[in-house]
């Protein structure tokens, strides 16, 4: 467990827009603490791999609107619980992905090896109006898999969500909630009592802190959460827009297995579905074939043991693959604020995730959620290098 001397500047640096956990970390190798690295001169981080004069310049500017004891102390009022990506306890596996959050918030019970990464999560995700063969097939096979001893990952909301916390808790189970807002509020409203219930005998997570709103570009960035934590994500019902399709795409890219219900063409809630299985992903044809194929995950009995995908060095995987068809757009998009505005920040050549984050002074997490939703639309299309290009422009 890191000292809060440790999570003060993990805060302060997390609040310079711009910078995610990757590049935080890259700055504390470099300084040997992120405190030492608060007080160095915009030219010395020049000598951080991956910061160049514009970011340089833009921490610079951002460092001195920041008192990091006052922000730590005004924090901490509200949100006295949460993890950064060097505490021991913060989840391994979501340590791994490119983008995890640079601060996680948490309220309820802690169990080790679920952060470990030793007792399996598997995330359970779909439409918010199931038809009843959804509801049904959600509801039998959580509560199969939480006799098991899996860990149910999912997000609160109404539908899929809300039968597979529900099932979990009925037969005893643990179940983890990740919201798109602070952990002061539910959304829907309506699952107030079943957060509370989840609080009380699971776990909540979420990277937004206390007063956040539950905005729409935040359960895009959301689903990276889900997807990170778990080691197969099971897509139970969902139509061909559906934020279920963004935590499967999410999934894929991160290398976690990816299975999903089938169901007929005519239902267009369960057309995504159908979709996932087109690209590869594994069908849910009973409840005991499901836990026989998720029974053969290998165990992880030591935390060394957690990476699950090929690193480039930097915790990313060398390359990434789509998990869900896109169209190239021959002119530009007619598109709403937030996802005007990222596409915005885009240029004519490839443009980094960081370029975009300090153009758009959006946070980074929502920038990553309406970057993938633009991909997944097929307005833009992701390079190597955590690099985006407009497919208008291909």
């Amino acid at each position: 467990m890191i000292n809060n001397r440790e999570k003060k500047y993990w805060l302060a640096w997390s609040n310079i827009k711009g910078l995610g956990a990757t590049s935080i970390r890259k700055i504390a190798q470099t300084f040997d603490s992120l405190e030492t690295a608060w007080g160095v001169s915009s030219q010395q981080l020049l000598t951080v791999d991956g910061i160049g004069k514009k970011i340089s310049e833009t921490i610079d500017q951002q460092r001195r609107k920041i008192n990091p004891d006052a922000l730590f102390e005004e924090h901490i009022q509200k949100n006295p619980f949460f993890w950064c990506p060097n505490d021991n306890l913060y989840p391994h596996l979501l340590s791994e992905i490119p983008s995890p959050p640079t601060i996680l918030y948490y309220k309820g019970k802690v169990v080790e090896k679920e952060n470990n990464g030793i007792t399996p999560m598997i995330g359970i995700v779909g439409t918010r109006k199931p038809t009843e063969h959804g509801r049904r097939w959600t509801y039998n096979i959580s509560k199969a898999l939480a006799q098991q001893g899996f860990i149910i990952v999912s997000g609160l909301a109404e539908g899929i969500d809300t039968v597979a916390h529900r099932a979990c808790l009925d037969v005893g189970g643990r179940t983890i909630a990740v919201l798109g807002n602070g952990l002061d509020r539910a959304y829907p409203l309506s699952n107030r009592d079943l957060m509370a219930e989840i609080a009380e005998k699971g776990l909540i997570l979420t990277e937004y802190a206390h007063g956040s709103r539950p905005e729409r570009g935040n359960f895009p960035a959301r689903n990276r959460i889900v997807a990170g934590l778990c080691r197969a994500v099971l897509v139970m019902e969902a139509p061909e827009k559906s934020g279920a399709l963004i935590t499967a795409h999410y999934a894929t890219e991160f290398n976690r297995d990816v299975y999903t219900l089938p169901n007929t063409p005519d239902n267009f809630r369960a057309r995504g579905c159908l979709r996932l299985i087109h690209k590869g992903a594994e069908i849910i044809v009973t409840t005991e074939e499901l836990l026989s194929s998720l029974g053969a995950i290998p165990n992880l009995d030591q935390p060394e043991q957690l990476s699950l995908f090929t690193e480039n060095g930097q915790g990313f995987r060398n390359d990434t693959k789509t998990g869900i068809p896109t169209l190239a757009k021959p002119e530009e998009p007619n598109l709403t604020p937030p996802l005007s505005i990222v596409y915005g920040a885009i240029a004519p050549e490839p443009t980094s995730l960081d370029t975009i984050v300090i153009t758009t002074k959006m946070p980074m997490a929502q920038v990553s959620g309406i970057l993938l939703q633009l991909e997944l639309d097929g307005h833009i299309s992701q390079l190597p290098g955590m690099k985006y290009k407009k497919t208008m422009d291909n």
